[in-house]
């Protein structure tokens, strides 16, 4: 696929021109972040293809950031490398791993100092989980934006602020069409106003930065990238990473990650009888997004047969069930689910009670029942009529609960490993299910970067003044994302955005 569109003559004297020193391409995470070569006095514009920015994470990763320290909090960072690492079974360049601990606390306390404090913010750092099984270790990596310590506080608009006051001119509506390139150096690009569909150029005398955020929005790039996770998610979350800057990049001569790399959430709430193939929903709403899902609740594939053990990371359930049939899976439980979800000791986002968005365990009840009058949750007397309800094989699925019922009663799951209190029954009517997908929340295979944030040749050489941070950058992500490393993605995107605009402030 090529973005770009080769037929047009865009060389021609009455095409508009801009200038500016640093370009920046994507106004997000990384984006944003970048804009930090405005701290330099550099001339910074930065386009973006929607009217607003983009979401920025609440919960940002980090080593040794003074929210960290004022909690008392000190990572070990080669423990934490060598963890992330062996995670991607050293698919990764681990030097850019080490380059991230070693700048993440800056960019972490850039933004606390300069963004959140003046609107009376701060970072809170959340401690470790203290599970001592070396299967769950975990390192207390996040830092949530907060104004309590109770409740989130969004920030986006204070960045944008921010960047604003810095002189960073915002350009919305604005696509990246083509890089320009003269004797080796980019130049800047060619750009569309996606109001009045007038193609214009940008001169950056210092430099590009890329931070289009992946491709998960676009299936062509899926179908030939990551196939598999275009068969295992039903959603895609970030419906404006359509893989602009890669491609854009690829197409003067940059390489990117070879492996496939991306976040995918167990959240995908779908109508009975759904097929894969038939749904890949664009959605920035979170549409049809249950929490409950996230839960170590009893889950079975489409013929009613436990096929893992629930206890795992968001995306690991979602990858078990690729191995089965039909790629979906179906989640079973009884009316007891409130009191089950207050002793399962959920981490993350997932949990009941700040840093998770369920506050308790009566909100999370709330937004499950929503999903009943819906219909995307079905509701049943008995196990025999739930199964029907879900289209699964009846003697099948009482054969499981039976089993499950048996193993909780026990209290050691003999299956799949389970822990004690996490194995609960399914045995109170009424009786819950559904069915469920993933969600991809981006990709992360990107293009090959050096610690200047360069984007790299086919002769791994730097093409001259064009940089790649956030999900348009490679080489720290392998298969699937290491959420017992909390904040790692936003955090990636923020330190790689603000070395990266800073690198090219210095040309």
């Amino acid at each position: 696929m090529n973005t770009n569109d080769d037929s047009k003559d865009y060389n021609t004297t009455d095409i508009k021109l801009i200038s500016t020193e640093v370009l920046i391409i994507g106004a997000g995470n990384a984006g944003l972040m970048a804009a930090a070569a405005a701290e330099k006095g550099v001339k910074t514009l930065v386009i973006e293809k929607e009217h607003t920015i983009n979401l920025l994470r609440l919960s940002l990763g980090g080593v040794d950031t003074n929210a960290q320290k004022r909690a008392g909090i000190k990572i070990n960072k080669f423990e934490l490398v060598e963890y992330l690492a062996a995670f991607a079974q050293h698919n990764v360049d681990e030097g850019l791993i080490y380059h991230w601990v070693n700048n993440s606390a800056e960019a972490v306390n850039w933004v606390e100092d300069n963004v959140l404090q003046p609107h009376g913010a701060h970072l809170r750092a959340e401690p470790d989980i203290g599970e001592k099984n070396p299967i769950y270790k975990a390192f207390p990596t996040q830092n949530d934006v907060t104004k309590d310590d109770n409740t989130f506080a969004s920030y986006g608009k204070w960045f944008q602020e921010k960047v604003e006051e810095m002189g960073v001119e915002l350009l919305f509506d604005t696509s990246l069409v083509k890089l320009e390139v003269d004797n080796g150096t980019v130049t800047g690009i060619v750009a569309k106003n996606l109001i009045d569909d007038k193609y214009f150029k940008i001169r950056a005398t210092k430099g590009v930065i890329l931070c289009t955020g992946g491709y998960s929005a676009n299936k062509e790039l899926l179908s030939k990238w990551n196939p598999l996770a275009l068969k295992k998610n039903v959603y895609n979350d970030s419906p404006r990473n359509d893989g602009a800057g890669i491609m854009a990049a690829m197409n003067v001569g940059a390489i990117k990650d070879e492996a496939p790399a991306g976040c995918t959430f167990d959240r995908g709430l779908v109508p009975i009888g759904t097929r894969t193939e038939d749904m890949y929903v664009q959605t920035e709403t979170y549409q049809d997004w249950l929490w409950l899902a996230s839960h170590p609740l009893l889950k079975v594939n489409v013929r009613g047969e436990r096929f893992a053990n629930e206890s795992t990371p968001y995306e690991f359930i979602v990858n078990a069930a690729s191995k089965q049939k039909g790629y979906l899976y179906a989640m079973i439980w009884d009316s007891n689910f409130g009191k089950y979800a207050a002793q399962f000791h959920t981490l993350g986002c997932a949990r009941i009670g700040f840093p998770g968005y369920m506050a308790n365990v009566e909100k999370l009840k709330a937004d499950t029942e929503q999903y009943v009058d819906k219909g995307l949750i079905v509701k049943a007397k008995t196990l025999e009529e739930l199964a029907e309800k879900l289209h699964l094989p009846v003697e099948n699925l009482l054969k499981t609960v039976a089993r499950v019922n048996e193993l909780s009663a026990q209290g050691v799951d003999q299956d799949f490993g389970k822990e004690a209190y996490r194995l609960t029954p399914v045995a109170q009517a009424p009786y819950y299910g559904c069915m469920l997908g993933g969600r991809l929340l981006c990709t992360f295979d990107g293009l090959r970067v050096n610690k200047k944030m360069e984007v790299l040749d086919e002769d791994y050489a730097p093409i001259n003044h064009l940089y790649a941070a956030g999900n348009d950058s490679g080489g720290f992500f392998f298969g699937s994302y290491p959420d017992r490393v909390p904040g790692t993605a936003a955090s990636h995107a923020q330190t790689f955005g603000r070395l990266a605009g800073k690198q090219a402030a210095q040309n």
